[in-house]
């Protein structure tokens, strides 16, 4: 036998406790360099000095890389042990370690993941599948996401399968279920192999996008005009927004993208701010006839006396939250964006004038008077302007008729108990008297508080704020006509009750910043106003 060399010492003492051990670990144990290690073991492997497992182990170890995160990959490795004398081979906690033997077929009982892979997409030849659909089926044998494509690109080179994703003009993207994969079959003649292998993935990619999300959103975004146009409409930007399930943004790249591809679809500017589309197929005094109608929605929703019935919502919000101790709002999302959280959609088991199954109130809010008393609900119906007797009449049948706050009776419909009704009008009638008997008439306040129904007046809000030392020219109202929105009527009614002294100043500031809402909004009001079509 040959002298032991110092690496060969080392290597054959750390073996001798008889425990079978990995190169990595010997390397560790002994201080050689892990190269030097595994050639040394094959070397005396091959002299037969040591044993060697018959299968290649394999284990998962993670990498820490800092900022990236943990990296893990699949290691394969033998255990090594001393050789016996005399003896070939041997057996170690149900391991088979064998002497080297020359043509030794490397032994594996474990079939690879690529194989698996490969197995399966050969077997299922006659369907297409996505890559998550793959990962689906073979997860009992440890197939992994990252493990799919990895293989199946190897495969693609060599012609055995066809890969399919949303294809742009210099590269392809996965499908949101994954890459679509189909096995190419060999037998046949290539160009109908490959024809084939199409119509399997045609058939996966039913009721599926097949092409890039910006595409498809074009194709949907003409099918949209055309639809709006044949009944006579325009289309509006926010609407192609919730039809397409998109951002704003997406929305404007997939509609800039179709005005110049298709010709025949139109834009106009209604009041130079909002964007609206049509065919050609529009025309004349029907094209007309629909910017007009557009021209006074807009007007509606978007005008001054939107602004501040909005902002009066907010004014009695804000003096509720502040007076009333320990009053917790009812919040809802809501779909259409930009819509205040705090206005509730309630559910109607009958039609009120007009309102089919929903209603809206302005604000909900619950109050415990103390911890052995029913909590009491409060919901807020406001209204910018001279409130009458039909109004008051039209917010409790919107009570009654509810799902959440009414409750059926003998003969009618009531309002449940413990709820209160709370209406805030910016003026009420004064002249206005009903008559609830032959010779008997009661005013409006009257008439509310008996239908348990509590009235605020923009009086009563201005009484605080002269209490809190605004001066006697500062109101609510004029709060409401010179707040841009609900948001700022929140922040000058917060600087106004800090600093009381300043309120004249603090409006003065607001109505500067808000001049071009001004000058919008009496655009909107000019008469004959005729938006240019482009």
């Amino acid at each position: 036998m040959s002298p032991l060399y110092p690496t060969s010492r080392l290597i054959l003492s750390v073996l001798a406790d008889g425990k079978p051990k990995a190169s990595a670990e010997i390397a560790r144990l002994t201080g050689l360099k892990p190269n030097v290690t595994w050639t040394a073991l094959t070397r005396y492997w091959r002299r037969k000095l040591i044993l060697r497992s018959r299968v290649q182990l394999k284990e998962c170890s993670q990498n820490f890389k800092g900022r990236r995160g943990k990296s893990s990959n699949l290691r394969s490795f033998y255990l090594y042990t001393l050789k016996p004398q005399n003896t070939t081979s041997l057996s170690v906690e149900g391991l088979e370690f064998v002497s080297y033997e020359k043509n030794q077929k490397r032994v594996n009982l474990e079939s690879s993941k690529a194989k698996s892979i490969l197995n399966f997409l050969r077997v299922n030849s006659q369907n297409a599948y996505f890559s998550t659909d793959i990962v689906k089926a073979l997860v009992h044998v440890g197939v992994k996401p990252s493990d799919i494509m990895s293989n199946v690109r190897r495969w693609e080179k060599r012609g055995f399968v066809l890969v399919r994703g949303y294809r742009l003009d210099g590269k392809q993207t996965p499908f949101r279920e994954g890459y679509l994969i189909t096995w190419i079959d060999a037998v046949k003649c290539r160009e109908d192999a490959i024809k084939d292998a199409i119509e399997k993935t045609e058939l996966a990619l039913v009721e599926k996008e097949t092409t890039n999300p910006t595409i498809q959103r074009v194709h949907r975004f003409r099918d949209l005009v055309l639809i709006s146009s044949s009944l006579r409409e325009l289309v509006s930007l926010a609407y192609v927004c919730e039809s397409l399930d998109c951002s704003k943004y997406e929305a404007e790249v997939a509609i800039n993208r179709a005005l110049q591809l298709y010709s025949d679809l139109k834009e106009v500017k209604l009041f130079n701010a909002f964007r609206y589309f049509y065919h050609e197929c529009l025309d004349g005094a029907e094209l007309k006839a629909s910017i007009s109608m557009k021209e006074n929605y807009i007007r509606t929703t978007k005008g001054k006396a939107n602004r501040i019935g909005h902002n009066w919502e907010a004014i009695a919000e804000q003096f509720i939250d502040k007076f009333t101790t320990g009053a917790r709002f009812w919040t809802q999302n809501h779909r259409r964006n930009g819509m205040d959280a705090r206005r509730i959609t309630i559910h109607l088991i009958k039609s009120v004038r007009g309102r089919i199954c929903n209603a809206e109130v302005d604000r909900v809010w619950e109050v415990n008077p103390s911890v052995f008393s029913p909590s009491i609900t409060y919901v807020l119906s406001c209204k910018w302007g001279v409130v009458c007797k039909r109004d008051i009449d039209d917010f409790l049948d919107v009570l009654r008729w509810s799902k959440e706050f009414g409750v059926s009776s003998s003969d009618s419909r009531e309002v449940k108990q413990g709820i209160v009704g709370v209406f805030a009008g910016s003026a009420f009638n004064p002249n206005e008297r009903i008559r609830i008997k032959d010779d008997c008439t009661i005013s409006l306040a009257t008439y509310a508080a008996r239908m348990n129904l509590q009235l605020l007046k923009a009086s009563d809000f201005n009484s605080k704020l002269h209490e809190r030392g605004c001066s006697a020219g500062l109101s609510v109202q004029k709060i409401c006509r010179i707040a841009k929105n609900e948001q700022q009527v929140r922040e000058i009614l917060e600087k106004i009750w800090e600093k009381p002294e300043n309120g004249e100043r603090i409006l003065a500031t607001y109505a500067e910043k808000n001049k071009e809402t001004y000058a919008f909004e009496r655009m909107l009001e000019a008469p004959n106003l005729v938006s240019p079509a482009n």
